[in-house]
């Protein structure tokens, strides 16, 4: 996410809505030009959002999944992608590793985006940021995020503080984010950690929560359920926020486990808006980058 300035992530998002409104303007923007999408790991929004944005702008897009390539195994990350620079645009890439990333960006000039790894999903900030500017202004928003401090987590902080708005982060003692990436967000703007949920939600605009566990974890997952059983979004500590306050979470959700369904289905809920501007948001990107 840091590798955007907070006037250029204004830019994305400011023209993001644009497109959102009106994608006939820009339904041949890259016609000719080859969109690679890597796929190591499971995905259902990133995928068919990314798939289907590159359409919309007149670009081919080209699923590529680990199991063809051997990424790691069969040849190195830096390999893969000098050999794929050679027939793409853009490549875009959902890992386990971050460090395959930043390999991959050691060898070669060709525009790389993050579809999530174990560090980061800033294409998710993205779509987040969009769809709460879409009702209020960032720059007056307090975010309160409840959970484990994972790449999600990671990336929605970055984002909010450089789009001015406010980051709480509530969760067990051992879950924390990244120190170094609090840091960096708070060099951006305010940042504060709680361990008290309910603490951290009063006065929130929106109340965002993401799985316990997440792919790769799970067998951690009976821990962190006990862990993370006070960060459960239920109705009584959603509306402790306030009676305007907005819930979001970037699915897939465990119905019952980090929200219940009472939650999830609110008539403030904005889970499936979030959903719907992964496209929106990614046609964005792909237009700055290309």
């Amino acid at each position: 996410m840091s590798d955007l300035t907070p006037e250029r992530l204004t830019a994305v998002l400011e023209l993001a809505r644009e497109v959102k409104q009106r994608p006939d303007d820009y339904s041949t923007a890259l016609a000719g030009r080859s969109i690679g999408l890597f796929f190591a790991k499971q995905s259902l929004r990133t995928w068919v959002a990314c798939d289907i944005a590159a359409i919309q702008l007149g670009a081919h897009p080209l699923s590529i999944r680990d199991d063809n390539t051997g990424m790691g195994t069969r040849e190195t990350p830096g390999d893969v992608g000098r050999v794929l620079e050679r027939y793409l645009d853009l490549l875009a890439l959902r890992v386990h590793r971050h460090s395959d990333l930043v390999e991959i960006a050691n060898h070669v000039q060709m525009p790389l985006v993050n579809l999530l790894s174990d560090e980061e999903h800033p294409c998710q900030a993205l779509a987040d940021l969009q769809t709460v500017a879409e009702v209020r202004p960032l720059s007056r928003t307090t975010i309160t995020y409840l959970g484990d401090g994972n790449n999600v987590c990671h990336s929605l902080m970055l984002a909010a503080a450089m789009s001015g708005a406010r980051m709480h982060i509530a969760g067990p003692p051992g879950y924390e984010p990244d120190p170094e990436l609090v840091e960096v967000a708070r060099k951006y703007g305010e940042v504060t950690l709680f361990t008290d949920p309910e603490e951290a939600v009063v006065g929130s605009d929106v109340v965002y929560t993401d799985v316990w566990a997440s792919m790769g974890q799970e067998s951690e997952a009976e821990l962190r359920r006990r862990h993370f059983e006070p960060y459960r979004v239920t109705l009584e500590l959603f509306e402790r926020a306030g009676h305007e306050a907005m819930f979001m979470h970037c699915l897939p959700a465990h119905r019952g486990e980090e929200v219940v369904d009472a939650v999830m289905d609110h008539p403030r809920s904005l889970v499936f808006d979030q959903a719907e501007n992964r496209l929106h948001s990614f046609k964005s990107l792909l237009l700055t980058l290309l």
